[in-house]
């Protein structure tokens, strides 16, 4: 939610922020563990130890809470600090960072669950699996392809297209794990094995687009 559409003065501003956190830990973990038509807006207050009102004087409906909620749970994987290039963190450094970040977040039982029930509302002709999009992949690809633009005019890769090459970051994180995680075939990978692969796929990424320069 927009900072202009918050509460701007009176002495309960403190306690309304404090709300607005718990109803989004509340809608995260209902939604990521019951699905959208699983997790009603009672459920949703109850969790928060809120009345359904002040749910609603926050998000306006079910739909705007479930995109923020997503927004937020990208949010915590993947901060939109580590989008920002550091001259003081290597390249490689800030990839690998976003890469760990982005499979952990992906290959949860969660973000499955989630990923599945968006495939069988996409069937049914529903318009939350594009709201599911913006609000949370849609939003990653974009910030992972204004730190390869700012990566190129610094010098330390070279990227004519950087959204597509941020498109094609996250579809070497995903690699052949991640579908067969989705239809039940297979485990995540877990320890020194996720780490490989993240960092295999970092390798590949750089091969195709460091610069001669780059450090």
């Amino acid at each position: 939610m927009p900072n202009n559409m918050l509460p701007t003065s009176g002495p309960g501003r403190p306690k309304d922020l404090a709300k607005r956190k718990a109803i989004l830990e509340a809608a995260k973990a209902l939604f990521l563990s019951n699905g959208y038509d699983g997790s009603s807006m009672d459920a949703i207050a109850a969790e928060a130890g809120v009345s359904k009102l002040t749910v609603y004087s926050h998000f306006t409906d079910k739909e705007k809470l479930f995109a923020e909620a997503i927004k937020s749970k990208c949010e915590e994987q993947l901060p939109q600090l580590l989008f920002e290039l550091s001259d003081e963190v290597p390249v490689e450094q800030a990839l690998l960072s976003i890469g760990s970040g982005f499979s952990e977040l992906i290959n949860s039982r969660e973000s499955l669950e989630l990923h599945r029930v968006m495939v069988t509302l996409a069937a049914q002709g529903s318009q939350l699996s594009k709201v599911f999009y913006e609000a949370g992949p849609e939003a990653v690809l974009h910030g992972m392809a204004e730190l390869l633009r700012q990566a190129d005019l610094a010098g330390k890769l070279r990227v004519a297209d950087p959204l597509s090459a941020a498109d094609q970051f996250f579809c070497l994180i995903k690699g052949g794990v991640n579908f067969r995680l989705l239809i039940g075939c297979g485990e995540a990978l877990q320890g020194t094995a996720a780490e490989a692969h993240v960092r295999d796929a970092v390798n590949v990424f750089l091969r195709a687009y460091r610069a001669d320069t780059a450090d």
